[in-house]
């Protein structure tokens, strides 16, 4: 099973995305949400399902865990294959998605192409209470914070180097603060921000 690829974005289509991963490229189908905030020639972090069917062997890529655990939960639903669930994933974030679930808004779900309100109703039905939207939320913003990728290399950087994660990313805050780096971090930033993140983090010792 393929659970996350992490390389460069080879390219960008209507629905999913080419990524390089030492010199093999997958391919991702992705929310489009998603997909338009990548673009070509960025490191990446997807998450990944293999969904294995008798015509096809699809690989759907998340840029969260949370949207993963989403996608998971709604083939849980008699009927509710991963194209539908990508479509509704396309429509709402994961956090939005399971609130409207236990709210039990029907239109809001029957906005996403393929599914319908006939559909929409059957989700409520079968996951309103099973959804944990405390969990989904926690679990994003805990587990997950939400750095840009710029910056998530630089901590992933600093941690290969064998720094604590909480300790690099307080560096990298603080060294982007103190000259004025703005965030998202730009490619060229990314040596610069690793660079002064190091100086700092070994001064403290």
């Amino acid at each position: 099973m393929i659970g996350m690829l992490q390389g460069q974005v080879e390219s960008i289509e209507q629905s999913s995305a080419l990524i390089m991963v030492s010199g093999v490229g997958y391919e991702v189908r992705m929310p489009s949400a998603e997909l338009s905030s990548m673009h070509a020639g960025q490191d990446a972090k997807i998450y990944t399902y293999l969904n294995v069917s008798q015509d096809a062997i699809t690989l759907y890529g998340f840029l969260s865990q949370a949207s993963r655990r989403m996608f998971l939960q709604l083939q849980k639903v008699s009927g509710i294959g991963p194209k539908v669930a990508l479509s509704l994933l396309s429509t709402l974030p994961p956090d939005r998605l399971a609130k409207t679930v236990m709210d039990g808004d029907a239109a809001a779900l029957a906005k996403a192409p393929g599914l319908g309100k006939k559909g929409a109703q059957k989700i409520i039905l079968e996951l309103r209470g099973s959804i944990n939207l405390d969990e989904i939320e926690g679990r994003q913003t805990s587990d997950e914070p939400r750095y840009d990728q710029g910056t998530t290399q630089v901590i992933e950087g600093l941690v290969s180097l064998g720094w604590r994660e909480n300790d690099a990313a307080h560096a990298v805050t603080k060294v982007c603060k103190a000259n004025d780096i703005a965030t998202p971090l730009s490619d060229t930033d990314i040596p610069k921000v690793l660079r002064l993140a190091l100086t700092s983090l070994d001064r403290g010792r």
